[in-house]
């Protein structure tokens, strides 16, 4: 306890990481005001955009891989253009003191221009340790980063190509001082992990019995996971374009949209072979527009796709993107820069342009629905149910009853919120000072999609376990079931048919929740039996006739009934099964 507040409760546990992600979710804010300063652009729009970002409200907040990620990518991204300005202002200089060193003719003058250019600052492996050991760390993180990493460090090795400063030999002494720039922090990192995950044990380094199996790359189990087809799938399978076309319109809106279309155009000019109306290679803005989709093309190949993979991309899409907000878009131009011809005969007859306000209230509003969503009503009954139990598990460590929890068509509940105790821990009687191991007596069975029937098999196949160890070894037990309130009505019936063997009951209802994966069933609204979530799957009419009269059915009272009964679909329940004994 510290001021009143219980430190080891679920909801300090769900907050504490949160607030440390939140700090570290400014390396973001720090990285785009230095990169707008630097090339000289306005740092407020960008600052504003991000921070009112719903992707940086939401997931920039949450204890993610992909948050780490994305203030990793941040920070490359930060150095590599600071890099690009540096090797572009030093092989300018280089060039014209060589030019004038060239023209003189007065030894003095030679002398002169010979020092300032051996004064000039080293660029050319500017920053390689610290890069290359950002990319290691973020590897190990999550190996997705060289995904990210690729087109950045590409440009920070392609700076100064096409001068007389730097050839290819450069790129490739450059490739090769960032790979053993990397080797002290993959050693350490492959070390810590060993004896983090037991691997390696300070007394086999001591009498020298170390093989190669003593040593864990963690990134290399990821990487043979995910390039087995068959593996990702089992996590849900993607069409290859919902990267581009749903997902970063989902995460960013306008910007999004925007964002899309501005790299159709770019491709459509590189298939054209306009390259004079592209960007060049090592300036800002290939950098950006690289950085975003390289790897949202890359992650695209898999089969499983999910939005906050493309997380990383924020800053990029805020940098390049974000003056929009203000300046608006041009429609016109955009019709004339298409290829499809009937589109640039529609910019002759079309004048066209959105304006920034306009731009900027899509922007805000469309980020509020998303908060609200991501943040409060998506699978937001979990954490609920976790603080739940965790207290009604508190209650029976004194006894030696077990909790059952059965749950279907929701996210995996975070067993750290439950403060379970740790099965192999050895705790201390204060009283005897022996030494004890506490049994576990929390089991949760999560059962994802399953459909309900199917899960109705395991919960009798687990009652009737817990039945027989109750009678041999007098170990009582508690079961409990939760899915959202959406596919209450299904379970009820289920039930309902087995009403002579269970008693099902209502222990608890959590909003808001919404599961992707059991929507609010619509066609219910107008229903004349409602769900009834305490005993029976549904009301008896008392007199169906009336049903069928229209002034009955849209009758306030009707459906201010539907409404509420539409509502109550937006929760997590929880029932309480008992088994029905028999009595002589």
């Amino acid at each position: 306890m510290l001021f009143g507040i219980d430190l080891l409760s679920s909801y300090t546990l769900l907050i504490f990481p949160r607030v440390i992600m939140c700090l570290i979710s400014f390396v973001n804010d720090y990285c785009i005001y230095k990169m707008s300063i630097s090339h000289n652009l306005k740092y407020d729009i960008r600052m504003l955009a991000l921070a009112s970002s719903g992707v940086i409200l939401t997931f920039g907040i949450r204890s993610f891989s992909n948050t780490i990620e994305m203030a990793l990518c941040s920070v490359l991204l930060y150095l590599v253009s600071e890099c690009l300005i540096l090797s572009n202002t030093v092989i300018y200089q280089k060039e014209f003191l060589e030019e004038k060193y060239d023209k003189a003719d007065k030894i003095g003058d030679r002398v002169k221009y010979f020092k300032m250019r051996m004064s000039l600052p080293k660029h050319s492996y500017h920053n390689v340790v610290i890069l290359s050991t950002i990319c290691v760390i973020g590897i190990f993180n999550r190996p997705t980063f060289i995904l990210f990493g690729l087109p950045i460090i590409f440009h920070w090795m392609i700076r100064g190509f096409g001068t007389r400063s730097v050839t290819f030999m450069d790129f490739n002494i450059r490739m090769l001082l960032f790979i053993l720039s990397g080797l002290p922090a993959l050693f350490v990192i492959v070390i810590v992990d060993s004896l983090h995950y037991e691997y390696l044990s300070l007394a086999a380094v001591y009498i020298m019995e170390i093989s190669i199996e003593n040593f864990l790359v963690t990134p290399v189990n990821f990487v043979r996971y995910n390039l087995n087809p068959e593996n990702t799938a089992a996590h849900g399978e993607h069409p290859k374009w919902l990267h581009m076309l749903v997902n970063i319109p989902l995460l960013f809106n306008v910007l999004g949209v925007i964002a899309v279309c501005s790299f159709g155009s770019m491709f459509y000019k590189f298939c054209k072979k306009e390259f004079q109306n592209l960007p060049q290679t090592q300036s800002f803005v290939s950098l950006m527009t690289s950085a975003i989709f390289v790897p949202v093309l890359l992650l695209s190949l898999f089969n499983h796709q999910e939005p906050r993979f493309l997380i990383p991309v924020t800053v990029p899409i805020i940098m390049l993107h974000s003056p929009k907000l203000i300046l608006g878009v041009n429609v016109t131009s955009f019709l004339k820069e298409s290829q499809w011809s009937v589109l640039r005969s529609l910019s002759t007859r079309v004048n066209f342009a959105i304006s920034g306000k306009f731009v900027a209230k899509i922007w805000y509003f469309v980020n509020f629905i998303f908060v609200i969503f991501f943040g409060f009503v998506h699978q937001g009954g979990v954490v609920q149910l976790a603080d739940h139990f965790s207290k009604h598990h508190q209650e029976l460590l004194s006894s030696t009853s077990q909790i059952h929890l059965v749950t279907s068509h929701i996210y995996n509940i975070p067993e750290s919120l439950l403060i379970l105790p740790h099965s192999n821990a050895l705790y201390t009687n204060q009283n005897s000072g022996q030494k004890y191991k506490k049994s576990r007596r929390f089991f949760i069975h999560e059962y994802g999609g399953m459909e309900l029937d199917e899960m109705f098999k395991k919960i009798k196949l687990l009652t009737d376990v817990a039945e027989v160890r109750e009678k041999t070894k007098n170990i009582k037990y508690e079961m409990f079931v939760a899915v959202p309130t959406s596919k209450a009505f299904e379970l009820n019936e289920i039930f309902h048919k087995h009403q002579a063997i269970f008693n099902f009951k209502e222990e608890k209802i959590f909003y808001p929740h919404l599961s992707v994966e059991a929507f609010p069933n619509f066609h219910h609204l107008l229903h004349p039996c409602e769900v009834n979530l305490e005993n029976d799957s549904t009301q008896t009419c008392e007199n169906e006739s009336e049903i069928d009269d229209d002034d009955e059915i849209f009758s306030v009272a009707s459906v201010s009934r539907k409404f509420l009964s539409f509502a109550r679909q937006f929760g997590l329940v929880v029932y309480r099964v008992e088994v029905k004994r028999k009595t002589l």
